[in-house]
């Protein structure tokens, strides 16, 4: 195990640096200008300018420029062109929000799955598992944007409830507890938009495992000795079902980092999504150097803790 481990994270750093060389050079050779406002602003002198280009290493060559990034990145001097902020502090801020956001959508993602997936599987072939598989289709095509644009066109139009933010301003809570169940609300509601593909996902890979493990020797076996099917269904079967839940951690975080750039501008949510987009419209490249970094970071970080977990749940698999 401690092998698998000290390969697994060599590899990771070795794909961490080949990602951010790729997408550094993805940023800042796109077309445009990380400061079109002193470009087209004739008050600006061109002292200004190059005071600007020697701050932020734009007057250096390209791989000068990553490794100068990189070495701010990881001392902590690298600076937002927008405020002149520290980037780790703005997304320190946004973090917890990203986070907390992320962590609620694999939950609802896996559950759910896990119970759809397994009631579809007890009833597969008959009409409850053709209509359950019909809506899970249609959630894995509908695009994650259009419901989350959806519910909150109707939210607001037929309700009137607020929905933007993390949580309701401009109203007096009674008590500590009204205000936690709104900011849960806050949260839960786009969880909820961002796990719904999912749940799709994870409960096909949930009913095709328990119908491949319900085929196996051991459970005919277990049915030769009488045993009644609940017993054989939920004790035995679903036990040796479950691979895909921690196999599909690992599948799910990027999907949902990617998704919650979305959602989180479309509810308005503080996290680093949104941090992303308003990066991309400003053209902040060491913001985005950094969110990119620190994104990959946390994909392979999840790819290989679903890996562990998968050696932990199935002992037939030996890592070494």
């Amino acid at each position: 195990m401690l092998n698998f481990l000290m390969r697994r994270i060599l590899i990771s750093v070795v794909l961490l640096f080949f990602f951010s060389l790729v997408s550094f050079f993805m940023v800042t050779m796109s077309p445009g200008s990380p400061y079109p406002w002193g470009e087209l602003n004739p008050k600006i002198t061109p002292q200004v300018k190059e005071m600007f280009r020697k701050k932020f290493h734009l007057d250096r060559p390209l791989y000068e420029q990553y490794w100068l990034n990189m070495r701010d990145l990881f001392t902590g001097r690298l600076r937002s062109i927008k405020d002149d902020r520290p980037v780790m502090s703005r997304i320190f801020d946004r973090l917890p929000a990203t986070v907390l956001l992320n962590v609620a959508a694999i939950t609802l993602s896996l559950t759910f799955g896990l119970v759809i997936g397994v009631f579809c599987s007890r009833y597969a072939g008959r009409a409850p598992d053709s209509v359950i598989s019909f809506g899970v289709f249609v959630f894995i095509a509908v695009p994650t944007f259009w419901i989350a644009n959806l519910a909150v066109i109707g939210l607001v139009k037929f309700t009137a409830v607020p929905v933007l933010g993390t949580q309701s301003y401009g109203i007096a809570f009674p008590n500590v507890a009204s205000m936690w169940l709104d900011q849960i609300w806050h949260v839960m509601l786009p969880a909820t938009i961002l796990s719904l593909g999912g749940i799709a996902v994870q409960s096909r890979y949930i009913r095709a495992s328990m119908l491949e493990t319900l085929r196996e020797g051991y459970v005919r076996t277990a049915r030769a000795k009488g045993l009644d099917e609940g017993t054989i269904f939920y004790k035995h079967a679903l036990r040796n079902s479950i691979r895909p839940l921690i196999t599909g951690i690992g599948g799910l975080l990027p999907a949902l980092i990617g998704g919650s750039v979305i959602v989180e501008t479309i509810f308005a949510y503080p996290g680093m999504g949104r941090l992303g987009y308003e990066a991309v419209l400003e053209r902040d490249y060491p913001m985005l150097v950094a969110l990119n970094f620190i994104v990959a970071a946390l994909v392979l970080a999840g790819n290989l803790a679903s890996d562990l977990l998968y050696a932990v749940v199935d002992p037939r698999v030996r890592l070494e």
